[in-house]
């Protein structure tokens, strides 16, 4: 029963989001360069269904450690976003666990970000609901620089050379760095870039992200997550989006600034504010001017030249609180490819105005947080699964 509803959902969802069954493709033209683009050619996406018999809810959540087995429940595992042109683009797992069921989703993070991925999972839990239309018509229109529509994928033209050095290089990401909790680190912040361009839709779809970091130590950065998870973000400054056709790109710019604790945790929060207050219109479309002139590729190990840690998701995405007509979710777990030394990820329960923090470093940091009295004073042991 529940595998069928799930695949019959989603099988709904992809005839409003037919695009997501397409590829990644590519063009070379003769000056050694390489357009890609988009093809929706009704491909296909991925469904995997699996059972694990002998692993409950609680095996997965209740650990101190992650175990090994939680990467089986997660698809297209170890898959690029470069890999789009002969892997699908979305997959959807659904693995049968003795007391329940853990529902894993995979996008390709190049075709879209956050606002859309957490909007295409919105309108696949209105069709759950019985809509027969989305409440909100999807935008596809793609614009760049000035307002012009980009009419042929042509004007987006990568060195042949840049991208051979892509495809040439491992896995990247930096799983190997060793955090100590009083060494300073670049803190990245993941910021929405589409509030910040005049007339971006509401319902674009696709990327629209610009990154910035700040320096600050570990403990301290954690520390200060954990007071400031409390804080309800004013909705309707969030919502207050100007309305356009479209705008599409996955933007990166940098600008280191010291942030510490000594002034107190509200000056080390406005000190943040202020770095995403600076990713103002100008800035953007001078960055995608430069970026048009020589495109390159954002890759992990290019966050931040040492040790850095990334923070993704928004108390806007309510995971949480959708109806999916299966039972509201327990917990949520990220995959592989979100799971790198110094990545956070942040939920939202609105229910109990709440935030949920995945942290993901060394085993070591770890054991020295849990010795130091200052930082654990400020952590909240969370109670094990109801019965």
């Amino acid at each position: 029963m529940l595998v069928h509803c799930v695949k019959s959902s989603l099988s709904k969802c992809l005839d409003q989001f037919q695009h997501l069954t397409g590829h990644l493709a590519a063009v070379e033209h003769d000056d050694n360069t390489t357009s890609v683009f988009f093809d929706c050619n009704n491909g296909r996406a991925l469904f995997v269904h699996a059972v694990i018999d002998e692993v409950s809810s609680r095996d997965i959540i209740e650990p101190v450690y992650v175990p090994s087995f939680v990467d089986s429940v997660f698809s297209l595992r170890g898959v690029k976003n470069c890999q789009g042109t002969v892997e699908p683009l979305v997959a959807v797992q659904v693995t049968k666990l003795i007391d329940g069921a853990f529902i894993n989703i995979s996008i390709n993070h190049s075709i879209m970000d956050g606002a859309s991925f957490f909007y295409a999972f919105s309108s696949c839990l209105e069709i759950v609901n019985g809509s027969s239309s989305l409440s909100k018509p999807l935008v596809f229109q793609r614009c760049f620089l000035n307002n012009n529509t980009i009419d042929n994928f042509h004007t987006i033209r990568i060195p042949n050379s840049y991208i051979k050095q892509i495809a040439n290089e491992a896995d990247d990401a930096p799983s190997d760095v060793k955090i100590d909790p009083d060494q300073e680190t670049s803190y990245c912040l993941l910021t929405d870039a589409r509030k910040r361009i005049r007339g971006l839709s509401e319902a674009y779809f696709g990327n629209a992200l610009q990154i910035e970091t700040v320096t600050m130590k570990v403990k301290e950065l954690l520390i200060f997550l954990n007071r400031v998870s409390s804080c309800r973000p004013n909705d309707s400054h969030l919502n207050n989006r100007p309305q356009l056709d479209a705008f599409d790109a996955m933007v990166t710019g940098f600008e280191l600034r010291p942030v510490t604790l000594d002034n107190g945790f509200d000056n080390a929060a406005w000190q943040m504010n202020k770095v995403v207050a600076s990713c103002h219109e100008e800035k953007l479309r001078n960055f995608f001017e430069c970026w048009k002139q020589c495109p390159k590729l954002t890759r992990l190990s290019n966050l931040a030249p040492n040790i850095v840690v990334v923070t993704s998701g928004s108390p806007r995405f309510d995971i949480y609180g959708g109806n999916t007509g299966l039972g509201r979710p327990v917990a949520i777990r990220s995959g592989s490819g979100n799971k790198f030394d110094g990545r956070a990820t942040v939920q939202s329960r609105k229910e109990d105005e709440s935030i949920d923090i995945e942290v993901c470093l060394p085993v070591e940091t770890f054991e020295a947080m849990e010795k130091d009295k200052e930082f654990m004073g400020t952590v909240s042991i969370k109670s094990k699964l109801k019965s």
